[in-house]
């Protein structure tokens, strides 16, 4: 094949992994997706009156059997947890954010990984490196960004094996944060008496997520009422993103603040007048919450009997 065609195509592929993800988040979610799967909304399904722990349990669980087994069983467990965002407050529009992420999610995963992992890796699963089927062959001086020479199928499924690892755990661990308040996280925590600092962790997490997105579009928008970027307009998107990169100080600071203010109403009891928290509604576990809680003991059994019965996860991870 010409050299430039060869040239063109592997820059095209290149930018292709690198750029469609992109053009996802940018065009797709935005940062209006973003705050809509990653906010609390009040609702009355399922997910909202299950027990905190309960959702912690099934976060864990997805993430021990998308880490140990096949990359379909990720995938159907990725889909699984996907289908509950359609019983949740707007749950159609949530789920179509949601897919859009996890696609852009998938890609990156896998293209971050694909071209770069080593034959030496792959030969622990495919024992035998010469019928490994080639879809493309890199120009020489790929190597220098630390390409294989050839792009494999086998490689590929090594990407998408670690791709469908993190959609899984991605899906399941939103749903914390979209149905539950941080309070009722820090009162279910106190009770069980987990330390306050690995509490504090999780409540920071669950608290600065949607902010950063909503304080992020807020700076964008506030730039914008200031005429910034307004002509032309075909460079409008460019300036879109250089305002969010703008925003970036502004919003960390303000998150600091929140943090700060954070940590000292969670060391705080109500003006001090018992040795530990009271409670005006108390969290309990209920019908649905030993339901989910037996959904995961039976993740974990799948696991196990997945691993017995030859699908694990198939391929290794770099360095095992």
């Amino acid at each position: 094949m010409n050299t430039v065609i060869v040239n063109l195509i592997s820059w095209f592929i290149v930018f292709y992994g690198v750029a469609l993800p992109v053009m996802i988040i940018f065009g797709v979610i935005r940062i209006a997706g973003f705050k809509e799967i990653t906010r609390f909304e009040k609702g009355e399904g399922l997910l909202y009156r299950l027990n905190p722990l309960t959702k912690v349990a099934l976060g864990v669980g997805v993430m021990v059997v998308a880490s140990v087994t096949i990359w379909w069983i990720g995938a159907l467990l990725t889909l699984g947890i996907s289908l509950l965002y359609l019983t949740l407050r707007d749950g159609l529009r949530k789920f179509v954010y949601l897919m859009a992420l996890v696609f852009s999610s998938l890609i990156i995963s896998t293209w971050s990984v694909a071209p770069y992992v080593p034959t030496s890796i792959l030969s622990l699963v495919f024992p035998n490196p010469s019928s490994y089927h080639v879809i493309w062959t890199w120009p020489s001086y790929f190597s220098v960004m630390g390409y294989q020479s050839n792009l494999t199928e086998e490689a590929l499924i090594y990407g998408i094996q670690i791709g469908f690892r993190v959609t899984a755990v991605l899906a399941s661990s939103l749903l914390l944060a979209l149905t539950t308040t941080t309070s009722d996280i820090f009162r279910m925590f106190t009770k069980l008496k987990v330390p306050l600092s690995l509490t504090f962790t999780l409540l920071v997490g669950v608290k600065t997520v949607p902010r950063i997105f909503e304080l992020l579009d807020s700076s964008v928008k506030m730039q914008f009422i200031r005429r910034f970027g307004e002509k032309p307009a075909p460079l409008r998107p460019i300036f879109f993103i250089y305002g969010g990169i703008l925003g970036i100080v502004p919003t960390m600071i303000y998150l600091l603040r929140g943090a700060k203010t954070m940590a000292i109403s969670a060391d705080t009891r109500g003006f001090r007048a018992s040795p530990k928290r009271t409670e005006i509604r108390e969290l309990s576990f209920g019908r649905e919450d030993y339901v989910i809680l037996l959904v995961v003991v039976g993740l974990l059994i799948l696991g196990v009997l997945a691993n017995l019965l030859g699908f694990g996860r198939f391929i290794p991870y770099v360095g095992s």
